[in-house]
């Protein structure tokens, strides 16, 4: 429920997606347009294994595969989703007995396999790309394990509209293993080669990185520079940085990157070919940073099959986390509205517009702690809002929002992780959250999260003064002794005066 409208009935829609090194099925509930995983399952059966030399697929992968294929089948079953969306990508497409995979596939499972072009791999993986960072511009690159797909998206237009054409290159680690071993110098070159040809196309200041083997790369960097927030999506780093990363994972041996944090034995093959992708990528595109992205083509057929939509995500996200979590469905809106004298004036931070969506998705989240417990509530929401899987924030939006949340429940100015606030967030930025949260909790306590009682109040800030006022039947009813020390709380942040009178 949305600002006391009625909320959608939930659907669950579930996603196969056989890739050339993973095969996985994905099944996702959706409310409106917040998206929930509740559940993912993947078996790297390396299917493209060895098409490039043979023409064919691995016959160890296609027993994998269809191993988990006809799991997957029996789960839809037991589920039965409102609708299954399978499709096959490189190693299907270009295999010469790729057709006769499809139709056993069918054969044993009853899944009907949708196996996509180069363009349209491309354009799935982008679309949901945007669909998971709605302000991503520059390159979307998606690495499968057989092919590279670059696309370009831009500011302009919405969802797909933003979508440009994109190239399927053979990049996949599947398509540059040698059998003679691993020649660094040798696959470099290749890697160069491969790109060259679309370098000056694609040009770019942000690569939009998707894929498992580099979501590895932004794992280990994570471990390796001792990052507090173990959140792939929208993890960012600078071009410069993630060079490093991808030279130093490409010079490991195999036992080398068994031991390094976030890199499984299977994924340890195939992640020093992706690494020197990326190396190649930065060089030839000129890259001045890499943000790793944990939507790509699933989430591109899911929303595909969703319909267009121009609603935020991180909006949607949080309304229906919070509507779940709490106990007043009008709060969010008139919250929003209420504080809108006090959120305008506050030192920006991410620009008006960014500033007002945190605002409204802080709002949403008002009622978070509502059903849990009073002694761990602080911290509990705090690493609820942090960590939740909800699309559409960077990391420093992430820490905001968690932040807010913290002041609005009555939290300290450290806050539960104060290194990692304090690591992503500039002193501006944790002045406006707790200002915000404070702001909130005084809404919230002077009307007891009533809609209604909340009108009867007027809050109002200016370069010197912070003033809350009471219609006169409500005076003594909403500017008690708790109402002053939340406002004066308030007050002290925002180093203004107070005033508390009738309207």
């Amino acid at each position: 429920m949305i600002g006391g409208a009625p909320a959608e009935p939930p659907r669950e829609i579930a996603v196969v997606d056989i890739g050339s090194n993973s095969v996985r099925l994905v099944l996702y509930r959706v409310e409106g347009r917040a998206v929930w995983t509740v559940f993912n399952e993947k078996v790297l059966a390396g299917l493209g294994r060895g098409v490039r030399e043979t023409g064919r697929l691995s016959p160890e992968g296609v027993e994998l595969a269809l191993t988990a294929l006809r799991r997957f089948s029996a789960v839809l079953e037991g589920v039965r989703p409102e609708a299954a969306l399978v499709a096959a990508t490189a190693a299907v497409r270009e295999a010469e007995d790729g057709q006769a995979f499809c139709d056993r596939v069918a054969a044993e499972t009853a899944l009907r396999v949708r196996v996509l072009s180069g363009q349209e791999e491309a354009r799935y993986a982008a679309l949901g790309t945007v669909a998971g960072a709605p302000s991503a511009q520059g390159v979307v690159a998606d690495m499968g394990g057989a092919s590279l797909e670059l696309v370009r998206v831009g500011a302009a237009g919405a969802g797909a509209d933003r979508i440009g054409e994109g190239v399927t290159l053979p990049l996949g680690p599947f398509s540059l293993i040698d059998p003679g071993g691993f020649d660094i110098d040798r696959i470099r070159a290749l890697v160069h080669e491969r790109i060259k040809p679309v370098a000056k196309a694609y040009r770019t200041p942000t690569l939009h990185a998707v894929g498992g083997a580099w979501r590895s790369l932004a794992q280990v960097h994570m471990a390796l520079t001792s990052y507090p927030l173990k959140v792939v999506h929208q993890y960012a780093m600078t071009a410069s940085d993630a060079l490093d990363v991808a030279r130093l994972v490409a010079r490991q041996s195999r036992a080398s990157l068994d031991k390094l944090p976030g890199v499984s034995r299977k994924r340890a093959e195939t992640l020093p070919y992706a690494a020197l992708v990326l190396e190649g990528l930065i060089d030839r595109l000129e890259l001045q940073g890499v943000s790793f992205s944990a939507w790509g083509l699933r989430e591109g057929l899911l929303f595909e099959h969703l319909g267009e939509s121009e609603e935020d995500p991180l909006i949607a996200g949080c309304a229906a986390l919070g509507a779940r979590q709490g106990v007043s469905p009008f709060l969010p809106a008139a919250l929003d509205a209420w504080l809108r004298p006090v959120t305008a004036h506050l030192p920006e931070v991410f620009g008006p517009e960014r500033d007002a969506v945190l605002t409204t998705a802080a709002c949403q989240l008002a009622d978070l702690g509502a059903r849990l417990h009073p002694d761990h509530r602080v911290e509990l929401v705090f690493d609820q809002v942090l960590r939740c899987p909800v699309p559409g924030q960077t990391h420093v939006e992430r820490a905001f929002l968690a932040t807010a949340l913290n002041a609005r429940y009555g939290g300290s100015e450290t806050t539960p992780e104060p290194e990692l606030v304090n690591r992503l967030l500039d002193d501006q930025a944790r002045r406006r959250a707790r200002a915000l949260g404070q702001a909130m909790r005084l809404a919230c306590d002077l009307s007891g999260r009533s809609s209604q009682l909340l009108a009867n109040a007027v809050v109002a800030l200016d370069d010197v003064t912070l003033r809350l006022s009471a219609t006169q039947d409500y005076v003594d009813m909403l500017l008690g002794e708790q109402t002053r020390r939340r406002a004066k709380a308030l007050a002290e942040t925002l180093d203004v005066k107070l005033a508390i009178d009738a309207a």
